[in-house]
């Protein structure tokens, strides 16, 4: 028996006005077009919170404050486990210029709206707490 590959991720939970931001994946990913909390993968040389400002930076062209953990779950897949955190941010860059380079599409969305968007095992754990608050 092989043991998985364990992939630290970690993502941003940012809120304005009552409504989180989320995005969704491109079709060429892995879990292709469906919801998520924006984030990535920490390289090995980052902490947590580097990587999720690299990521946000790469991905949709925007500076986030990185603040305290939020959620911390670890959830397994066909293939690896993730150990996934999730972070409350704070959106410095205009909400206008939200860019979407390497996701598909982004969205706002109130707590009672997340049930009309699919996520993946990990992030619907986060969205699950968020819900129970």
């Amino acid at each position: 028996m092989t043991s998985k590959r364990k992939i630290r991720v970690v993502a941003a939970q940012i809120e304005q006005g009552g409504r989180y931001l989320i995005t969704q994946r491109k079709p060429t990913s892995s879990l292709p077009l469906l919801w998520e909390f924006p984030g990535g993968r920490v390289e090995n040389n980052e902490t947590d919170q580097e990587a999720l400002a690299r990521e946000l930076r790469e991905e949709m062209s925007i500076e986030v404050d990185v603040g305290d953990a939020a959620v911390a779950v670890n959830h397994e897949y066909d293939a690896y486990i993730i150990d996934f955190r999730v972070y409350y941010c704070r959106l410095l860059t205009d909400p206008r210029e939200i860019g979407t380079v390497g996701v598909h599409d982004y969205r706002w969305v109130a707590p009672h709206e997340l049930d009309d968007y699919e996520f993946p095992g990990a992030d619907q754990a986060t969205v699950d707490a968020l819900l129970n608050d």
